[in-house]
């Protein structure tokens, strides 16, 4: 399955433009972290896609999240490896996380809206986002409050988190157009 097919699938199941943007940024973070860690960039980049595929589905029910999603995906005929990436990323169910890909996932996930959220600070510029911005931003609480601060630093095992922080900022820039941002 490539990229077209996996965002194709995703629309079959999640119908708000948000989520939609939440999963293809996470999707583009994926992207720069396997390419950055010589992984299977287009693999993690559909996981990035199809994380929250179930969202809708399973409405604020955490205790089905990723759980609906790999069943979904199975339907589907996903591989088991992403199928299983899915299912894992709900961390109120899974966790503590070891593996690389689960690594990422978590702060994949996390990152991508505060990004975007550092860019609407800058009017919509993601290119004006630096890692010096994240830091400080990460460091007020009542800034994107709801962000799982936590879940980002979770890929300090994997990299120096300023260097994800660059990685996160150039990937949903490349994706800037189909994320609304400049």
């Amino acid at each position: 399955m490539d990229r077209d097919h996996a965002l194709a699938l995703l629309g079959r199941y999640v119908t708000s433009e948000s989520l939609t943007r939440h999963c293809i940024a996470t999707a583009a973070v994926m992207r720069g972290l396997a390419q950055t860690l010589g992984e299977d960039a287009d693999l993690w980049e559909r996981i990035g896609i199809l994380h929250d595929i179930d969202f809708e589905i399973i409405g604020e029910d955490m205790t089905r999240h990723g759980i609906e999603g790999a069943r979904t995906l199975r339907e589907e005929g996903l591989s088991e490896e992403v199928c299983q990436a899915v299912e894992r990323h709900n961390h109120t169910l899974f966790g503590p996380y070891t593996e690389p890909l689960d690594l990422a996932l978590q702060s994949a996930d996390s990152i991508s809206g505060f990004v975007i959220a550092c860019a609407l600070v800058k009017g919509g510029a993601v290119t004006d986002v630096t890692p010096k911005t994240i830091r400080k931003k990460l460091k007020d609480k009542t800034f994107a409050a709801g962000c799982a601060r936590e879940r980002i630093a979770a890929v300090g095992a994997l990299m120096d988190l300023t260097d994800f922080y660059q990685v996160a900022i150039d990937a949903i820039a490349d994706r800037r157009e189909e994320l609304g941002l400049r």
